[in-house]
C-alpha cells in the first residue's frame, strides 16, 4: 500500500534539489539550515483497549468519546467508541471499493476522506451520510483549526481545505530542521496552533534498513510537531516501545493516530490494529 509515491518522493526530492520553483498555490520555499530543535519522549497514564481489528486511519475526541476511521478495503468504517471499554458503540460501514482515511469532527459534522478513491464523507453525529465531495489526489490525515480543515496526501504539503466545499485553499510545505521536505505526513491533529504529524513508514529507519530515499520521512518512531503558521517543524516526540507489536513498529502495526482532549488537554495515541489506546503525558527527553 502507498509504496507508489516512493517514486513519487524521490522525483520531488530531486526537483527540489534541482531549484524547481513551487507553485503559486504554495507558501514558503525551502528554509536555511535551523538549530535544533528539542526532542521529547512520553508518559503513559492509562491503558485503554482497543479494537485489533481496526486498521486505524484518524482518531477525534469529541464531547466525551473517540470518533475512529479505519481503512482496507471492505473494512472501512467510521465509528464512535467508548474510551474506557473500548467497545464500538456505533458504526457506519463504507462501501467495498472505499478505503478509508482520515477523519476530523468540525461545526458538529464528521468529515471522513479515503486514500485513492478520491471521495470525502460528510455525517452528522448519528452516523448519517449528509454528502459526498470530490477532490483530486490522495487523501492521507485529516485535522481542522478553527476556520479550515487540515489535509495531508502523502507528500510534504499540507492543505487547508475548505469545509462548505472542500476546495484547497491554500497549501503550506512542511520542512524539518535540516531544510529539507518532511514527506508522508499522514494522520494529523491540531493541538493548540501545532498540527502533530504521523509519518507513515518512518519505522523503516529502525530495522536496520538505510535511509537513503528515506532521508525525507523524519525520525523512525516519532511524530512531528509542526508550526501550523508556517510548515516548519518545531519538534519530535519519540514514541520509542510504545507498539504491542513483539517485533517493535511496522509498517502494518504503524503508530497512527492522534486525538486531542481541549477541555482536559489529554492526548490519547494509538496505531493500525493495536489492542492498546493510551492516554499520554508529552514530557522533555532527557
Amino acid at each position: 500500500m502507498k509504496m507508489h509515491f516512493f517514486v513519487f518522493i524521490i522525483i520531488s526530492i530531486l526537483s527540489i534539489s534541482c531549484g524547481k520553483p513551487a507553485s503559486n498555490s504554495t507558501q514558503n520555499t525551502i528554509p536555511t539550515v535551523k538549530k535544533q530543535i528539542p526532542t521529547y519522549t512520553y508518559e503513559i497514564v492509562k491503558t485503554y483497549k482497543h479494537d485489533s481489528e481496526a486498521f486505524t486511519q484518524g482518531l477525534v475526541f469529541h464531547n466525551g468519546f473517540l470518533y475512529e476511521s479505519t481503512g482496507n478495503n471492505g473494512k472501512s468504517s467510521v465509528r464512535k467508541v467508548e474510551i474506557e471499554s473500548g467497545k464500538v458503540l456505533e458504526k457506519f460501514e463504507l462501501a467495498r471499493e472505499i478505503f478509508a482515511e482520515g477523519a476530523t469532527i468540525f461545526n458538529n459534522k464528521i468529515y471522513q476522506i479515503s486514500w485513492q478513491n478520491q471521495k470525502a464523507f460528510v455525517y452528522d453525529m448519528n452516523f448519517k451520510l449528509l454528502k459526498e465531495f470530490e477532490y483530486k489526489g490522495e487523501g492521507w490525515g485529516l485535522t481542522h483549526d478553527k476556520t479550515n480543515l487540515i489535509m495531508s496526501d502523502g507528500t510534504h504539503l499540507i492543505k487547508f481545505i475548505d469545509p462548505e466545499t472542500f476546495k484547497t485553499i491554500r497549501t503550506m510545505p512542511v520542512f524539518k530542521e535540516n531544510g529539507k521536505p518532511l514527506f508522508l505526513l499522514n494522520e494529523l491533529e491540531y493541538i493548540n496552533g501545532e498540527i502533530w504529524a504521523n509519518i507513515w513508514q518512518s519505522e523503516q529507519t529502525q530495522t536496520g534498513t538505510k535511509q537513503g530515499s528515506f532521508e525525507n520521512i523524519g525520525k523512525p518512531n516519532y511524530v512531528a510537531r509542526i508550526d501550523a503558521s508556517n510548515g516548519n517543524v518545531i519538534g519530535w516526540i519519540d514514541f520509542d516501545k510504545i507498539s504491542p507489536s513483539d517485533s517493535g513498529l511496522d509498517y502494518i502495526n504503524s503508530l497512527n493516530g492522534i486525538a486531542y482532549d481541549e477541555v482536559t488537554e489529554r492526548i490519547f495515541v494509538t496505531g493500525k490494529n493495536w489492542k492498546n489506546l493510551f492516554e499520554i503525558k508529552v514530557k522533555p527527553k532527557i
